[in-house]
């Protein structure tokens, strides 16, 4: 196999890597808990988007005691932090890859 052909077929192969991260990312998934109580929704590569509570997750035995503010302010403050720890991570595993790779830039790792 000739030079010219597996870079070729290297540079299709990096195309359909990107192709298939962008449509990943463009992907809602929702998961939830307690009957539908709490719903967050990733994108496809597993990147938190949102939460939502309903007022019978915050206080199972009393939700008309939950108003509509504390849900939001709630939800918000979750949402913070989880996409705090998410960007952590990301850079964290960012950091370790370019430390192992040198610096290349390999799709799909980072």
């Amino acid at each position: 196999m000739d030079m010219m052909k597996m870079m070729k077929q290297a540079q299709n192969l990096q195309k359909r890597l990107k192709d298939a991260q962008d449509e990943l990312a463009n992907v809602e998934i929702t998961g939830e808990a307690a009957g539908g109580a709490v719903k967050v929704v990733c994108d496809g590569q597993g990147k938190f988007k949102s939460i939502k509570l309903t007022p019978e997750a915050i206080n199972p035995e009393n939700p008309s005691s939950i108003d509509e503010d504390t849900v939001e302010m709630l939800e918000d403050v979750i949402t913070t932090a989880i996409l705090q720890a998410s960007n952590k991570a990301a850079q964290e595993m960012e950091a370790k890859m370019k430390s192992l790779t040198g610096g290349i830039n390999i799709p799909g790792l980072f």
